[in-house]
This record gives C-alpha cells, structure tokens and sequence, in this order.
C-alpha cells in the first residue's frame, strides 16, 4: 500500500484532459486507465446514458440485486476516475458547449461507428477545425477500411474472427472470459494516445489515432500468427498435457492443486529435476535419452510424473522446487488471486473501501514509477453527477445552466 510519501507523489498524467464521447468499455477502458494516471477525464453521456450502466450481466453470470438502475459492476470497471455529464451536443446549444471541451482539451475518445462519428461531427476533421493540436482516439470492431468496417462490434465477436476462440479447442470454439479482448483493445488505445502525445511534444502536431478489436486481438496473438504465417500451415494447436514435455507442464498433487513447470532450455534441468522427484532412473531410458526423445514419447513420460506430484501437496512442492532454483508457479483460481500475498506485497492486488459494498479486492495498477503515483483515485460518476461542475469550469453561468436543464438540453 501507499506510504504517506508516495500519496505527494504526483501523477504521471496530471493536466492532461480527455473528453470521451464512448459507451461500453473498449474505448471508455482507455481513458479509465489513463485515469489512473492522473488524466482529467470528462465523460459525456447522452441523457439516457451509456448503456453499459444497464449491464446486469454477462451470459450465466448476473449481477441482479448487486446493481442500482443506472449503475453495474462493468459501468464502475470502464468509467473509474472519470467526471460524468449529460449532454445532448445533436443541439446547437449542446454542441456549443461540447466545442468549447474540445478547445480545452488534449485528447477525445470515441468508439462509435466510423459511419456514425461525421454524422454527429466527432469525426477528426471536424474536432481539428476546433482544436488543431487535438489527439483523436478512434476504437472500432473491424478497423477503418475493408467490408467489417462499418459493422458494431462486442468482444466476442473480435475473440472470433481473430481465431482466438479456436486457442483452447480444437472442434468447438471457446470464449476466453470475461472483456479480455475488450480490456486488450483499451490498453492498445490508451497506448496509442500516449504515442501520440508524445509526438505533439516533440512536434507540435495533433492526429488521429485509430485502435480495433480485430487489431488488438491479433496484436496479441502475434506469436501464434507469427508460427502459422513462417510455417506455412497451422502448427499452433490446443494445449495437451500429454503432448508437451514434462518440464513444460502441469501436475495436479496431491491436496487437488495444479502446478506448472516452464523450462527453457529443457535439457539444462532434465537431469536435476529426475533426481528431485526420485526418478533418477528415467536418465538412462532410452524412450527419454534427449530432448526430442522425450517430447515423442511424452504420452507415456508424462503420466510417471502425474503420479509423482500426487504424492506431495502443491505447497509442499513449490517449496521444494523453489529451494533447487527450478522454474515452478502455482495454478490459481481467480480467488486465489485476489488473496495472493505475492500480488498484495506488491500491489497488483489491493484493498479497498467501496461505498456500496464496503471492503473489497480489487486489481491495482500494473507499472510503478519512482517518482509518481498512479492507481484509482475515484469511483465511477453516477449520471450527470458532474455536468454542473464542468460547464462552470468552462464559464457558463448557474442562470445558464438552470436553463439549458429546463430545455433538455443537459441532464
């Protein structure tokens, strides 16, 4: 946790601002992140709101009764540290105000369709006119060009046109839970942003910068299309326990528990690992005499050592193999995780004190700095929670503002 020297500490992003025009969350995640690092995110909402605060679930997995009318479990993960008001900027008084945003601003980020965005003018063009030095962040499903182009996107729609969903089976595709590819597609982005802030310091431009599901899911595929695109065929195939060497592998011991072994290179701790787990006799087999013997003849290597590690709880072997300088970790469930003392002790993991639900686990941020602080410093906004505040800050006057309510013109 935080020493009190480290809450002085600055944030790496302060007096940058963001004004995102965005719903669910590849997209509206990017600025969440750079939320953490101190950026001024000013969320717009049509009056209705973003329609992820109706979210109540994902498939067999409901948040009903944990969840108020305009908020849920989702809303709170995309839209933390963010200022949130309702505007409608299709009026010419609301649009007004969104121009005077954008001239203040540093960043805009949207993930409305590529159609959508010049129909609205949020489209780069027509935000340069306004602030030539803008950075506009663009997410979409599919990219910019091609017959996907124009088409919404969630997803698992990305996981399946990427080929991810063929990574954990081989005749029935499988969903990768939950938002992985979402939160992949908002870490491209936020990154995207900070390149091209970058380059405005350097250069003094502003540019768009355009992120997709399809580009991030293949962005973090590389490896794999990589072997398939070099190979000229498809070697890349669904993890087998019985089809990988023993010292790539995972064991289930004796208290239930998995562990997982990951060796390169493989022959430099054959021999040791043999005499740790009592199987010195396996030196001198000739079904395992080298490397490629021993990955040919993994269907019957493996189970040998499947009866080892049930001899032996997982800490109990960790313990051991930790003790010789072996490459072991624990396979944990995502509870486990949450009460992990090697996530807490440094952070990954942290406590905190929520409004709703009082004390809770939740994931801190995953870069330290030396001389910044970074992490969570504000809850989601409930809807229009903020909208007064804003439109002050860029001098409209509370006569103003009482009027453009009475005109629907904000919420």
């Amino acid at each position: 946790m935080e020493t009190a020297a480290q809450k002085n500490r600055p944030y790496p992003l302060e007096g940058i601002r963001i004004v995102e025009y965005a719903i669910w969350h590849a997209g509206p995640g990017a600025s969440a992140i750079l939320g953490d690092m101190g950026a001024e995110v000013i969320k717009i909402e049509t009056l209705g709101g973003d329609p992820e605060r109706l979210q109540k679930g994902l498939g067999a997995v409901r948040f009903d009764g944990k969840s108020g009318p305009d908020w849920s479990f989702l809303f709170e993960f995309s839209n933390r540290n963010k200022k949130g008001i309702c505007l409608d900027i299709k009026t010419e008084k609301g649009r007004n105000i969104f121009n005077r945003l954008i001239g203040s601003a540093d960043v805009f980020l949207t993930n409305l369709r590529n159609s959508t965005k010049p129909k609205l003018g949020i489209d780069y063009a027509a935000l340069a006119a306004v602030n030539p030095k803008i950075i506009h962040a663009s997410v979409s499903g599919f990219g910019q060009k091609g017959p996907m182009s124009d088409i919404g996107a969630f997803d698992p729609m990305g996981q399946a046109v990427s080929g991810m969903m063929f990574l954990t089976a081989d005749d029935e595709p499988v969903l990768l839970q939950t938002v992985i590819l979402d939160q992949m597609t908002s870490i491209a982005a936020s990154h995207a942003i900070l390149s091209a802030l970058v380059v405005r310091e350097r250069q003094g431009i502003g540019q768009e910068v355009h992120v997709s599901l399809y580009s991030a899911a293949l962005w973090l595929m590389h490896a794999n299309l990589l072997v398939t695109g070099l190979m000229k065929s498809n070697p890349v195939r669904v993890w087998d326990r019985l089809k990988n060497p023993p010292l790539r592998n995972c064991y289930r011991c004796k208290d239930g528990n998995w562990i997982m072994a990951t060796h390169n290179p493989e022959p430099k701790y054959w021999p040791e690992f043999c005499r740790v787990t009592g199987q010195g006799q396996l030196l001198n087999d000739p079904r395992f005499k080298d490397e490629m013997d021993r990955l040919q003849n993994s269907e019957e290597l493996v189970p040998i050592f499947d009866e080892v590690f049930l001899t032996k709880t997982r800490d109990e072997w960790m313990g051991i193999f930790r003790e010789k300088g072996f490459m072991f970790a624990p396979v944990q469930r995502i509870n486990e995780v949450l009460t992990d003392p090697q996530a807490m002790d440094n952070d990954y993991v942290l406590d905190f004190d929520h409004p709703i639900f009082g004390k809770i686990k939740m994931p801190g941020f995953p870069v330290t700095f030396g001389a910044n602080r970074v992490g969570m410093h504000s809850l989601s906004p409930k809807l229009g929670e903020h909208t007064d505040t804003v439109l002050r800050d860029v001098g409209i006057s509370e006569a103003e503002i009482s009027a453009l309510r009475d005109e629907g013109v904000i919420g």
